[in-house]
């Protein structure tokens, strides 16, 4: 493609060479650099990317688009921006068509809730006969397709290369979670979202972000490109959201006051009855996944839907349609009548996991069990929070490890015991073991609650990444149990 064509919208200067050449494909990791390939030059957080510029040229690289201008010009043109990570982001919509503004967007942002709201959403609107492309935390799909995923939302180039294989495949929406991560370091940058749905706001990624102010700012940012905004507005930073945002809104929550609610909740162990009410018109949902929670999820899908020009009747069928998401709330079959339940829950934050247990609570009629942990390398401060949580509204809490990364599991271990004030818990270190140790001591009507990986099927530790998938691991524990 003409070098030309990718610049377009981008405000740059020409430090050498000219721009009157052809660019095979862009990069912003040398390592994958071909011959007249244009490099991206990224400041990260771990390595810079200009580190690298004469490593990309010796590889075939003919343009190096940077912030910073090296001391020694590269045998290429150089061209100088003034932010590389939001250049990357319009250069690769340039270079795959803008293909984004063929798709209805729909972006999910919150602490909580994102991804089984997108699930929630891709079955409403497939219910209607849409061809939908999803992107986030457990997997994309371009469909019925499923492609793996490493990230909640991934990089500029990777973003737009899936929006051109989602139009090549002719979807017609895109829903996505829109992490923190993603908004703050410009990987949506360009991109205009026909409805922004926010879920919640509580403590996580600060070991990142540094500040809740920073954490909420940088939530906020979807919803200034966002078309329409879908607020929460039983969540506190929903309030903040609604005055802090100007256009059009709609509000949901379990007050008379919002626009989108329910009434006659009735919940099980299987799932929810509600009534789904819109201005003067009510449907009843029968969902198929349990925690008040969920409802809070459905109604924030069903009005980004309803903004879409969806009825309730088709709503209603789109949600009952779904019958379960991976690793949220998922009860483990087996095939045994064990005369308890095992349920495995992606919870990782305090508020994730005063829901789920909650949940849980609702249709336990023995104990209530829990097994869980905190990821290493991150906010430190939820640990004794989750501690205090997992102990207080469990009969017995089994704190072990998640994914500890580079510390250690014990120390991470000591400061979540460090926030419990009972004496109903026990620490086991390996994961497995903990696990075992929660079904060992299982009885009828028990149920036990896994917390932290949820769809996750490995486990990263000091020395590297192991398959762990908790699923197989369960099957595994009860055969040799029972």
């Amino acid at each position: 493609m003409e070098l030309k064509i990718i610049l377009e919208g981008i405000k740059y200067k020409i430090i050498k060479g000219d721009i009157n050449l052809g660019v095979n494909k862009i990069e912003y990791d040398s390592r994958n650099i071909t011959n007249k390939d244009l490099f991206v030059c990224i400041e990260g957080f771990s390595t810079d990317g200009h580190k690298y510029i004469d490593s990309a040229v010796n590889s075939g690289a003919s343009v190096i688009i940077c912030t910073k201008v090296p001391e020694s010009l590269p045998d290429c043109t150089v061209l100088q921006v003034e932010n590389s990570r939001r250049a990357l982001a319009l250069a690769a919509a340039n270079f795959y068509g803008n293909t984004h503004k063929k798709l209805k967007m729909i972006g999910i942002t919150g602490t909580n809730g994102k991804t089984t709201s997108t699930y929630m959403i891709k079955a409403i609107l497939e219910e209607c006969g849409y061809k939908v492309g999803l992107i986030g935390t457990i997997a994309n799909y371009i469909g019925d397709k499923k492609i793996l995923t490493h990230r909640t939302t991934p990089e500029s180039l990777e973003l737009h290369q899936l929006f051109k294989e989602m139009v090549s495949s002719g979807v017609q929406y895109c829903v996505m979670e829109v992490s923190s991560h993603s908004l703050y370091l410009d990987r949506v940058y360009g991109i205009k979202f026909n409805e922004g749905i926010f879920t919640n706001l509580t403590r996580d990624h600060l070991d990142f972000h540094k500040t809740f102010e920073n954490y909420y700012n940088a939530k906020l940012i979807l919803f200034k490109n966002s078309e329409n905004s879908i607020i929460n507005m039983d969540d506190d930073y929903g309030k903040k959201v609604y005055d802090d945002l100007d256009g059009n809104k709609i509000t949901y929550g379990f007050k008379e006051a919002e626009n989108v609610g329910a009434k006659n909740i009735k919940m099980h162990s299987r799932g929810i009855d509600f009534h789904l009410n819109y201005l003067q018109e009510s449907v009843p949902v029968s969902l198929n996944i349990p925690g008040r929670y969920n409802i809070s999820n459905a109604l924030g899908s069903a009005a980004a839907c309803i903004s879409e020009g969806l009825t309730l009747k088709q709503i209603k069928l789109g949600l009952e349609a779904l019958k379960a998401v991976p690793g949220r709330c998922e009860a483990v079959e087996t095939n045994l009548n064990l005369g308890f339940d095992i349920i495995v829950d992606y919870a990782h934050t305090p508020d994730s996991l005063m829901n789920i247990l909650k949940t849980a609570r609702e249709f336990t009629k023995g104990r209530l069990i829990s097994v869980f942990g905190c990821g290493g390398d991150r906010d430190r401060t939820k640990r004794p929070i989750m501690g205090d949580i997992g102990a207080k509204m469990s009969d017995m809490a089994i704190i072990t490890s998640d994914n500890p990364r580079t510390e250690e599991p014990m120390a991470i271990i000591n400061e979540i015991v460090k926030g419990i004030n009972k004496e109903n818990y026990i620490t086991v270190e390996n994961r497995r073991e903990a696990i075992k140790k929660a079904i060992s001591i299982a009885k009828k009507d028990d149920v036990i609650v896994i917390a932290g990986k949820g769809h996750e099927d490995y486990q990263v530790l000091k020395e590297g990444t192991i398959h762990f998938d908790e699923r197989e691991i369960i099957a595994e524990i009860i055969k040799e149990l029972f």
